[in-house]
């Protein structure tokens, strides 16, 4: 029997945040600490399921099974596919860099790091799922302790409104969602949550037409599509700089992937009929975010409609049904997650010691901070698709597989280049180049040790995938051929 190397991945941020909790408040260096041990476990784990996962027999692989409730038809399945394994890799890259920019919070560490490990347990559950029950389980767990962390810890002018907001547009989603997937359970009538048997079940084409809209923008909300994506920005802004890396980096990648998973790849008729609304709502997603980023004068709001923007194009990927859009779209996942962590990162260190995210009262950051200044302009480089960087390994295939379906979408599409391109430069200059204002003169120290290993650590992996592809393009290649076999060659 091999090693249950997925349930470790699962199940350890819950164990690490009880015993988290067990620690005395007083001994809040100790909480910190055992955090990052925690952190740190988890991304050796995931990168070594990522590394060891076989791109040639492709497949879902690392398989575990357990009979929970055979009466019901729910189990405990969890298994990677080159679509998952990037994600997995991705969530613990987030959670330990997530852990290092964290490191100065003096409000109740204990606490913070139990519920970002406890949000960061179902992100891997719904990951690593394959069974619907299970995904569903996780995905919940997921969004429950984003509300906490932004109420308690966040921007306290919007944090409990931020909240709320984003707590009740997930949770709507999410029962749309499960509407849905109770619709398949008893259509399929071999009543069972195994989605490796559901996707056999040759649902009807009615059946797959009428359900897949609930099921898909069920999740997509999550995933920040248009137009149920005005709770993301405001969700960004109201977090701690963590809290945000998680939001932005991994749990909007949820909704896209459960999406995926559970809409295209359960109900491909579904997908197939209403590919072409999909693809238009992508392209407003896509435009419309990139113009409405480049007129906000908070810099963490520009990243925020940054990233519905940019999962757009995740969405607009997803769209095409083919091999090409597709891969660029798993490999944007990857490439919009780590980018967002590091802009976040970028910007809540400028934050917490000029004590304002107004682009009209920053300047000259990069001679006090020119750690940050490096990060966020190579951040910023990934954002606008710029070669020798992941974001336009991941973006390039995007708009290739567009034009192949429908070429002005591709061509609409590519404004937000040129409108990325402008709003990114504009805060880069306004921002880190020029005159510091006479009232941060002298003000503004240095960021810490651990912060530098979390800015370079998160750039090289951007400018790695830039570099060499081969890191992560055959991985996803192969998740997306079992997508296309479900789509019949799509």
């Amino acid at each position: 029997m091999q090693f249950p190397i997925l349930s470790v991945i699962v199940f350890t941020p819950l164990v690490a945040a009880l015993l988290l909790l067990l620690i005395k408040p007083e001994r809040k260096t100790e909480a910190r600490v055992a955090a990052l041990a925690a952190a740190v476990f988890e991304l050796i784990l995931s990168v070594w399921v990522y590394f060891t996962y076989d791109k040639v027999a492709a497949g879902y692989q690392f398989l575990e099974k357990y009979n929970w409730m055979p009466s019901l038809g729910i189990g405990y399945q969890v298994g990677v596919d080159g679509l998952s394994a990037p994600l997995v890799l991705l969530t613990g890259i987030v959670m330990v860099t997530g852990v290092l920019i964290s490191w100065g919070i003096d409000d109740r560490p204990r606490e913070f790091f139990s519920f970002l490990f406890i949000l960061a347990s179902g992100v891997f559950g719904v990951f690593v799922a394959l069974d619907l029950f299970q995904l569903f389980f996780f995905y919940e767990i997921a969004v429950f302790p984003m509300y906490l962390l932004i109420a308690i810890w966040g921007w306290i002018k919007t944090r409990e409104y931020a909240a709320m907001k984003l707590t009740l547009y997930l949770f709507i989603g999410s029962v749309i969602a499960l509407v849905g997937a109770l619709a398949m359970y008893w259509q399929s009538g071999i009543h069972t949550f195994d989605m490796l048997v559901l996707q056999k079940a040759n649902f009807p084409a009615e059946f797959q037409i009428l359900w897949f809209p609930f099921v898909f923008l069920g999740f997509a909300v999550l995933g920040g599509i248009f137009p149920f994506h005005n709770w993301s920005p405001d969700g960004h802004v109201a977090a701690p700089t963590a809290v945000s890396m998680f939001h932005a980096g991994v749990l909007m990648k949820l909704g896209a992937f459960a999406a995926l998973r559970v809409g295209i790849m359960l109900l491909p008729l579904g997908a197939k009929h209403w590919a072409g609304w999909i693809m238009g709502l992508a392209l407003v997603n896509v435009v419309y975010g990139a113009f409405i980023a480049m007129v906000q004068t908070d810099l963490k709001y520009v990243i925020g409609f940054s990233s519905v923007s940019h999962m757009g194009l995740v969405m607009l990927g997803f769209s095409t049904l083919n091999e090409q859009g597709m891969i660029g779209a798993g490999v944007q996942m990857f490439s919009h997650g780590v980018m967002t962590a590091l802009l976040f990162a970028a910007v809540g260190m400028v934050y917490d010691r000029a004590h304002t995210r107004e682009i009209s009262k920053l300047g000259g950051m990069a001679k006090p901070l020119p750690w940050v200044a490096l990060a966020f302009i190579v951040a910023g480089l990934v954002s606008m698709g710029m070669p020798g960087f992941s974001g336009f390994v991941a973006e390039f295939p995007i708009f290739m597989g567009a034009w192949q379906v429908k070429p002005w979408v591709a061509i609409l599409a590519s404004i937000s280049i040129i409108i990325t391109a402008s709003y990114i430069m504009l805060v880069i200059r306004k921002t880190f180049f020029g005159e510091v204002p006479a009232e941060l003169e002298g003000h503004i120290g240095n960021v810490s040790p651990l912060d530098k290993v979390a800015l370079v650590f998160l750039s090289l992996i951007m400018i790695s995938i830039g570099l060499f592809p081969s890191l992560m393009v055959p991985w996803v290649q192969s998740g997306v051929q079992n997508v296309l076999s479900l789509l019949g060659g799509a």
